[in-house]
């Protein structure tokens, strides 16, 4: 029987291989995203957590591929998920920071409340539903400030047959949350906990489908809340950890709230598989980034996600800021318990999928991501048209916000500081030539195949990669979305 699966996967990927557009839906694979919000690197027992369980994640990394230098596409949420739903550097879509919630109320004003991804972003959730796939979006959105509202984009128009949604966190916390949108609908008052009333609208929703159109393959985005605060955990888990390895009660709260986003996500396989999907569904788990830290605002009582080995936490363009957990499980195209430290980011995750749909993407679109099939195989590694990188105008260094740039390239990694005066959250028309005119200040150079944790810059004379920087920061600057003048809220 193994060898016939394994004959099975080797089949599938040379048919992948010889033929870019995939016609029968039956052969084309479903694909489910699981997103968490602010989890850190370090914070699952697969990446050797001391306490936190989390068994389905470490079940789905023996029956896939578990990558160790997986990253999302910003330090920060908004511009993360912009990232991994366009296949771009996020900046070109013109998110820059996290997107603060307006009401749909509120009179316009030329701030942050403007800010969105514009309905003319080419998604992938519009190009899978343009290729035949049924798709459905369930948790956090926060890829807009006005939620639910025709003022702005919302899910249902960047693709999404289906969406159950918040703007932003679970409110008042992830335990009764009563800010769901159900296709524009508020839902009100609702019990349990969010990653697992999340996972019961999806779930929901893909038993409907079942029964309706069953050949036809589908599309799932799943964006979890947990950890990011207001945390809060079921109980009997919280228990577990406090009588035990938890220094204090809101550690336990943590704790228990990853391993609580771990049965979700467990929760949310055994139903595919049921369903009778398992064999031909590529599920991927990921986080959109980094750990929050205790410190940075007065309410993050609960925020003890570690970064395992890597420098930085959540806002850094050190390598904790965006190295998140990258987990995917396809019994018909992944040989089972791989792992891999080639580098793939959810910015590949468009160009991917759409080598798996036949999707087409339009002509003249510039894409960041690469497709990362190969790597799926155990066989090749991954080569990308330019290196992965990321602008963040407001990393938080521990005690100020700064801005940086920050590029890998194959091993190498390549931090820059840029002067303090293009320091801003969002780009706009008002603040572009003092932006553009701010020169780094100082670059650091790592060799993360030897020095993971960034802590020994190696010199800067010979290399190449300080040039290279600059030519694709400036690149990207260039082909960045502007709005008009804003002020800070």
């Amino acid at each position: 029987m193994q060898h016939i699966r394994i004959m099975k996967r080797i089949a599938l990927f040379t048919f992948i291989g010889l033929s870019v557009v995939l016609t029968q839906a039956d052969e084309r694979p479903n694909i489910v995203v699981v997103l968490c919000d602010d989890l850190g690197w370090g914070d699952i027992e697969n990446h050797g957590h001391p306490h936190i369980k989390t068994p389905r994640l470490m079940e789905m990394a023996e029956e896939g591929i578990q990558f160790s230098s997986f990253y999302s596409a910003a330090p920060v949420c908004s511009p993360s998920r912009v990232g991994l739903l366009t296949g771009r550097m996020p900046g070109r879509a013109g998110v820059y920071d996290w997107i603060p919630g307006v009401s749909p109320d509120k009179p316009m004003t030329q701030s942050r409340q403007q800010v969105q991804m514009r309905k003319e972003e080419f998604t992938i959730a519009e190009m899978l539903k343009s290729a035949g796939y049924a798709t459905c979006m369930s948790g956090k959105w926060h890829c807009n400030a006005i939620f639910n509202s025709e003022k702005q984009a919302q899910p249902g128009d960047h693709g999404f047959d289906h969406w159950f949604a918040t703007q932003n966190n679970a409110a008042p916390s992830h335990e009764n949350p009563n800010n769901f949108v159900r296709n524009g609908e508020e839902v009100g008052a609702l019990e349990g906990y969010s990653c697992q009333l999340v996972v019961d609208e999806a779930v929901g929703w893909l038993k409907a489908h079942e029964e309706a159109s069953p050949e036809q393959p589908f599309f799932l985005y799943v964006g979890f809340h947990e950890p990011h605060e207001p945390v809060a955990s079921p109980a009997e888990m919280v228990r577990k950890y406090e009588s035990g390895p938890a220094r204090n009660h809101d550690e336990a709260q943590y704790f228990a709230n990853v391993e609580n986003l771990d049965a979700a996500t467990g929760k949310l396989i055994d139903a595919i598989d049921a369903l009778g999907y398992g064999e031909n569904t590529l599920v991927i788990f990921t986080s959109d980034n980094g750990p929050e830290t205790l410190s940075r605002y007065r309410s993050a009582n609960r925020s003890y996600g570690t970064p395992g080995p890597f420098r930085g936490m959540k806002l850094d363009s050190y390598e904790a800021g965006s190295r998140v957990a990258g987990i995917m499980r396809w019994p018909a195209g992944i040989v089972a318990g791989q792992k891999s430290d080639t580098p793939v980011s959810s910015l590949d995750f468009l160009p991917t999928f759409a080598e798996l749909s036949g999707g087409e993407i339009p002509e003249g679109l510039v894409l960041d991501g690469t497709n990362f099939l190969p790597v799926l195989s155990g066989e090749s590694e991954l080569v990308r048209e330019r290196p992965l990188m990321w602008i963040y105008y407001h990393t938080y260094d521990g005690e100020n916000y700064v801005p940086t740039v920050a590029m890998r390239d194959g091993d190498m990694k390549v931090r820059g500081l840029l002067e303090e005066s293009a320091t801003t959250s969002q780009l706009d028309q008002g603040n572009i030539d003092k932006v553009k005119a701010a020169e780094f200040e100082q670059i650091e150079i790592f060799d993360l195949s030897k020095d993971p944790g960034e802590e020994n810059p190696l010199p800067l004379e010979g290399s190449p990669l300080p040039g290279k920087l600059k030519e694709l920061y400036e690149e990207v600057l260039a082909d960045s979305h502007l709005w008009p003048a804003l002020k800070e809220d």
